[in-house]
């Protein structure tokens, strides 16, 4: 008993706690929604860009934020997107070297998955490994589904291009063994994988 409530202690001291099952969760900083950049301006200045400071991290604020302009819930009850005949039929994951987090956007909060590094099926272009945030979008099917990720996506762009975030979307992932490493349904697909960090300083 001694043991566990000091486990318990040591999760909770490092932003952890386990939840239903023994998974681990990690409750994320409530995302701050007012203020930003104007929305034509973001749109107009809204652009891919590879280049990540690999010595610089993401902090808890903003990404709670990122994952929150992809799949939260906003001050309706809604998703931060819209989604057709309301399915709620895409997946949000966090990958770092530590595992993998799947984002449970009803109570902003990340759910380990796996304990696996999942970024080295992700990277086939050599700077995808400097990059600290590492999104991974999945659909339960195709009904809509691909459509949901473009405008999660898109939203991540937006937040990026306010915060000044370097910040792009990719498809050169091996998809096959993501989905193997997450243990996903035979009717999951893994869709595209997005990364994000801060840019190198001239």
């Amino acid at each position: 008993m001694m043991k566990r409530m000091q486990m318990l202690m040591g999760l909770l001291a490092m932003g952890l706690a386990p939840i239903q099952g023994g998974e681990e969760e990690r409750v994320l900083p409530a995302p701050v929604q007012a203020g930003g950049m104007p929305l034509m301006e973001a749109i107009a200045t809204r652009h891919s860009s590879r280049d990540f400071d690999a010595g610089r991290t993401v902090e808890e604020q903003l990404l709670g934020e990122i994952l929150w302009v992809a799949w939260g819930q906003n001050v309706h009850g809604k998703r931060t997107i819209p989604t057709s005949r309301n399915l709620q039929n895409m997946q949000l994951y966090l990958l770092t070297p530590e595992g993998a987090w799947r984002y449970e956007g009803e109570q902003h909060r990340l759910v380990k998955v796996t304990g696996e590094n999942l970024i080295p099926l992700c990277a086939r272009q050599d700077f995808v490994t400097n990059a600290p945030v590492h999104l991974l979008y999945v659909v339960r099917d195709d009904r809509g589904g691909l459509c949901h990720v473009g405008s999660a996506y898109q939203n991540v762009y937006l937040y990026a291009t306010w915060r000044g975030l370097s910040c792009v979307v990719r498809a050169m992932i091996d998809a096959p063994a993501l989905a193997r490493a997450l243990h996903l349904p035979a009717d999951h697909l893994v869709v595209v994988h997005q990364c994000l960090g801060w840019p190198k300083m001239p």
